[in-house]
Order: C-alpha cells, then sequence, then structure tokens
C-alpha cells in the first residue's frame, strides 16, 4: 500500500528541474478550454506519427496481427487516428490530476452502476477490469465520483514524477499499490474494497498463459486475474471509459460480474477475459493503447519476434 506522498526537499535538486518545467507547462496547458485541449493533443498527435515512427509502426503491426481482412489503407487510416488520441492523452493525464472536482466531474457520463452496487452484495471486493485505453488517467479520477477505488500501478523511476502520479490518481480514489504487492491487493479485495486490474499487456512469461486474442492464436495472456479471483472474496466487473467523439465527455460503463469464474480452466478463463478485451477494443479502436508490443512474448522463445522488419 502506498502511503499519501508527501513533498520532499530533494525534489527541488537540479536533476529535476527539467521535469518541473516539462510538468509546469502541462499543468498551465491545463487550465485552457477542453476543445483547445482535444485539438492540441490532435496535432501533437500528428507530430508522434511523423516523427515518432517507431510508436506508429507498433501499432501498425498491431492492428495487422489483430485485423489481418483490414486494408492498408484502413489500417493507415486507424493508425493516424490512434497517433491523435495518443496525442489527446498527454494533455488528459493534465486534467485527471488537475481538475478541480466541478470541471472534471460535469464531463462524466455513467451507465450500467446497478451492476457494480450488485457486485459489491454481502460485502463482496470487486475486481474491477481495466484495459489500457488511451484515456485510463481519466478514467481513474472519474472512477472515484461513482466509488473511490484502489489501483494497482507501476512506480515511476523520476521521484518527482512518482510523486505527482501518486498524489493525481489518488485525488479522488483511496491509495495505490505497487503491482507486484499482490499480498496487498488480495488484503484490499479481501476488505470489500474495489480495486482496480490492467490484464490487457504483454507482461513476459510468468504467470501467464497463451489464449486467442483477435486472429493472434497464442498471445501471451496474464493469469493475475485468475489469481485474485481465485484467492480473495470478490466479483469480478469489467468496466470502459471512452472519449465521446463530440467531445462532451467520457462513457462509464459498468457490465455485469463474470458469473462462474474462474472455473479452474486457466486457458477458457483468460480466453474469456480476452473476448472482454476484444468487445471494449471493438467499440473505439481509435482510443486502444496500440503502441505497447502485445504480442512481444512467444510461445516459444524461439519463434520469431513479430515486431521485426
Amino acid at each position: 500500500m502506498i502511503e499519501k506522498p508527501h513533498f520532499e526537499p530533494r525534489f527541488l535538486l537540479p536533476k529535476y528541474w527539467l521535469t518541473w518545467l516539462s510538468v509546469g507547462i502541462l499543468y498551465t496547458i491545463s487550465w485552457l478550454p477542453y476543445r483547445w485541449q482535444l485539438g492540441m493533443g490532435r496535432v501533437l498527435g500528428r507530430l508522434f506519427y511523423r516523427f515518432v515512427p517507431r510508436r506508429a509502426g507498433i501499432a501498425r503491426r498491431n492492428l495487422e496481427l489483430c485485423f489481418p481482412n483490414m486494408s492498408p489503407s484502413e489500417i493507415e487510416t486507424l493508425v493516424r487516428k490512434n497517433m491523435q488520441n495518443t496525442g489527446i492523452a498527454f494533455f488528459e493525464t493534465g486534467m485527471a490530476w488537475w481538475w478541480p472536482d466541478w470541471r472534471i466531474r460535469r464531463k462524466l457520463h455513467v451507465h450500467g452502476e446497478e451492476h457494480l452496487h450488485a457486485a459489491q452484495k454481502d460485502g463482496k471486493g470487486v475486481l474491477l477490469l481495466l484495459f489500457h485505453f488511451l484515456s485510463l488517467e481519466v478514467h481513474a479520477r472519474l472512477h472515484g465520483f461513482v466509488k473511490p477505488a484502489v489501483g494497482l500501478y507501476r512506480p515511476h523511476n523520476n521521484a518527482v514524477m512518482e510523486y505527482l502520479q501518486t498524489l493525481g490518481r489518488g485525488r479522488s480514489n483511496k491509495y495505490m499499490i505497487p503491482r507486484t504487492d499482490v499480498r496487498s491487493m488480495l488484503q484490499a479485495l479481501d476488505q470489500g474494497e474495489i480495486a482496480g486490474y490492467l490484464p490487457d499487456q504483454d507482461y513476459g512469461r510468468k504467470r501467464t498463459v497463451f489464449a486467442p486474442l483477435f486472429a493472434v492464436e497464442k498471445a501471451s495472456t496474464t493469469t493475475g486475474t485468475l489469481l485474485f479471483a481465485s484467492n480473495a472474496n470478490c466479483a469480478v466487473l469489467p468496466v470502459t471509459c471512452f472519449r465521446r467523439d463530440d467531445g462532451s465527455g467520457y462513457d462509464m460503463t459498468f457490465y455485469p460480474e463474470f458469473e462462474n469464474f474462474p472455473t479452474g480452466n486457466d486457458v477458457d478463463d483468460v480466453t474469456r477475459v480476452n473476448h472482454m478485451i476484444e468487445f471494449a477494443i471493438q467499440q473505439k479502436p481509435e482510443q486502444y493503447m496500440w503502441i505497447h508490443r502485445r504480442f512481444k512474448t512467444r510461445p516459444n522463445e524461439s519463434d520469431p519476434d513479430l515486431y521485426k522488419p
């Protein structure tokens, strides 16, 4: 468990000055009108597409692997849109961390909240399945207005950024748990907390099985979802949060909890999770974080790298 962060004098050392300058610029921009920031994000995303070709290339390759029936022009259109949404996500971080409650709360549109209430019956905890959509920082902030939650996260290597991200992400929620601290996560769930978990990236070979994801028949998929669901008194409940195309805010949707889960068959169980990931992505594919090398871990270490030219 991460306690509420406190400012430390060492944060003012010269090695952090560039960090503070960057953060100061983002903070200043965060006070601009929302639609201005969306527009600036799209421009930044176009620059990403042009000047950061490696990330655009990873997104392109992921889309080719997942949607082999898409034409090259369709994929390229989606890559361009995805880079624009990546640019928007940069400014959404400022919104999520620093906007006052009154400003960000009015952007929230909640659907299916009854599923969350039903999952908490009898004091059960809720393992909330989140996915790596580009509005994830906003999602975390907005969720606190529905019900404050606990989150797993990866600590930042930069001490100032670690301070700021922990402070920002905990602004409307409870506390953060490092992603390696399984015991604290289980304790939180057993205590009836809502705890967010992201099962949709490639975490290597530890605690994983290979299961279908879109057209990739054997994608390295974490069994962390099953570990928490098996060892804690909790319901497993998916949730999505998408940015509205008209710029009017965000739709957060809670889905019914997984019944009879887990079953004991790891491949079948994580395949069920992957089906939910597919369902979510198909709604807003341009808003998903395609720049992560989702299929870097192959079933056999001798298998060819899917991301090599």
